[in-house]
């Protein structure tokens, strides 16, 4: 191979680094000994490896346990891998190249998203001196220019078109584009991309230098830059170190620069980003007129290749958010109970759903040695991904309180006590709490600023029960005690717990489906705990019809036969 290709990082934990793919092979895993280290623990130890064979590439899964993925297709085999091809382990996605782009001799210069090159503030104003020319691009789209310099312009596009072609990456793109530049513009020594971040900070986010020495310091004027950005209109100055315009640019004091050319990047709703900048050293080698109109031009098509590849990017970093949502509902999910419990003589029906991905709703069954069924049902305040870790916290410290204490009275008063001093400020926990002795029928329950349950009685009454009793919710207030209830469920009675996401489900019409409806509903089914809570749930919907649950929504219903 005339060049070495590599695999650039684009998603993970290192973007923008770069890993030479030295023939015959290199191995990509989590093994500390593999040449491309994957630090994705759902990567395979030895996941996949990429062959040089004569002048082309190929990558093979290792038969991983998660797969490999070449431009988000999994790989059979042995796959031949060109130029722009993304290559996905796990969340970590590399873009691969064949060496230097297409037609770049190999001295043209060397780039860097890490030379050492910052925006400097000038002293005073630009003022003085108009530059040689300025040139907007509504002036560049709307003059007559002549054959050459249309020529010239249609060659740096389709220049600059090749070299983008393949790349949908920031850091892939950003150093094509100034490859590109210096092989339009022979007469440069530098060239730099400079973009504003989010926080509106301008950055220096790539540069080039043909071959030579290196200053220890690369400056750039933050004065010429920001005027770029906000008049929208390219300048070109045929001796920079002597131009009036910027005879208090320290930035120029480092080593004379006898011809710049500095040109806007555009977004496509007309709001200004960053700036492409070349400038030469050599007073033979100066910018003429007709090269600001091709760098114009250039900078609208590299405008078009920078805002494509940030829109992808981010396109990429939710998908990968996704995908960790994603996983965390599997997770969270095995939290809970898989199957109701198998209990002769009762049965029992569960139901969840989180608003998001993941929720912050919880229920859970627990036998205890005496044979008695512990049923736990909570809510931790909020949702979403927050909501579902204190869930998790929550699971574990209910089993551990149950080794410890005796009674459902104190085993909450135990939780409240860890819960107020682990929860952050202004977070809580609403939960019942129910010990069932499965021979008699006889139920203590414990409310924590909980939904009241509903009793239905074989007779088809229907009630709340627990309100005098109900105490705070987990981690509002320590110190805390907590006061039982005791009931009897006997044949054919049902119990119904429930979060504030059933009752407080909402229509198109704004109207909240309240406690009354349910009750109602409770009492208008028929059947056994299955039954009454699917019958209870098909109204819920009902009334929902198409609107966004905005709330996680639990459900459990017990009942004996």
């Amino acid at each position: 191979m005339d060049a070495m290709p590599y695999l650039l990082m684009i998603t993970g934990p290192h973007p923008g680094e770069v890993w030479e793919v030295h023939p015959p092979k290199v191995i990509l895993g989590r093994h500390p000994e593999c040449a491309i280290p994957i630090e994705a623990a759902d990567a395979s130890r030895h996941h996949a490896q990429i062959l040089a064979v004569g002048d082309d590439c190929f990558l093979e899964d290792l038969h991983s346990t998660n797969g490999t993925f070449l431009n988000e297709r999994p790989i059979r085999g042995r796959q031949k891998i060109g130029d722009g091809d993304r290559i996905r382990i796990s969340n970590l996605v590399f873009e691969f190249h064949g060496g230097c782009p297409a037609g770049a001799p190999a001295s043209a210069g060397r780039g860097s998203s890490s030379t050492p090159c910052v925006l400097v503030d000038d002293e005073g104003p630009i003022t003085g001196a108009v530059v040689l020319s300025q040139r907007s691009a509504a002036q560049n789209k709307d003059t007559d220019r002549s054959e050459l310099s249309l020529q010239s312009e249609l060659k740096a596009l389709l220049q600059i078109t090749q070299s983008l072609r393949n790349s949908l990456m920031l850091d892939a793109i950003l150093p094509q584009i100034l490859d590109a530049l210096f092989l339009i513009f022979p007469a440069v020594d530098r060239g730099f991309i400079v973009l504003q971040e989010e926080d509106g900070a301008l950055v220096p986010r790539w540069t080039k230098i043909r071959e030579g020495d290196t200053p220890e310091k690369i400056q750039i004027s933050r004065t010429i830059v920001a005027q770029v950005m906000e008049a929208q209109r390219a300048i070109l100055s045929a001796d920079a170190a002597y131009d009036p315009r910027f005879k208090n640019s320290d930035s120029l004091a480092v080593g004379p620069i006898h011809s710049l050319m500095c040109a806007p990047l555009v977004d496509s709703e007309g709001h200004s980003f960053g700036v492409l900048q070349v400038d030469a050293t050599e007073r033979t080698n100066r910018c003429q007129e007709e090269d600001l109109e091709v760098l114009l031009a250039v900078a609208i098509q590299a405008s078009i290749a920078i805002e494509n590849a940030r829109l992808h990017e981010k396109s990429l970093q939710q998908r990968a958010v996704e995908r960790d949502l994603e996983l965390a509902d599997r997770i969270q999910r095995r939290f809970l109970p898989q199957h109701p419990p198998e209990l002769p003589g009762y049965r029992f029906f569960h139901y969840y759903r989180p608003a998001g991905h993941v929720g912050g709703d919880f229920y859970d069954y627990v036998f205890l040695p005496n044979g008695h069924l512990m049923v736990f049902v909570a809510d931790v305040t909020g949702h979403g991904l927050a909501a579902a870790m204190l869930t998790a916290k929550l699971a574990a410290e209910i089993r551990y309180r149950l080794l410890v204490a005796s009674r459902p009275a104190e085993v909450m008063r135990q939780l409240n006590t860890c819960l107020c001093r682990d929860l952050p400020e202004d977070h809580f926990v609403t939960m019942l709490a129910i010990d069932l002795t499965p021979a008699t029928g006889e139920t203590i329950l414990v409310n924590a600023g909980h939904m009241l349950p509903l009793l239905r009685t074989g007779a088809g009454e229907v009630r709340e029960i627990g309100m005098g009793e109900a105490g705070l919710p987990l981690g509002v207030a320590d110190n805390t005690d907590y006061q039982e209830t005791r009931l009897s469920l006997a044949p054919g009675g049902t119990l119904l717990l429930y979060t504030d996401g059933i009752n407080e489900a909402t229509n198109a019409a704004g109207q909240v489906y309240g406690r009354e409806q349910l009750r109602k509903q409770v009492e208008a089914a028929c059947g056994n705990a299955e039954e009454i809570a699917e019958h209870v749930l098909a109204d819920v919907w009902h009334f929902v019809e198409v609107c966004v649950v905005k709330d996680d929504m639990c459900l459990v219903c017990l009942g004996r036969n």
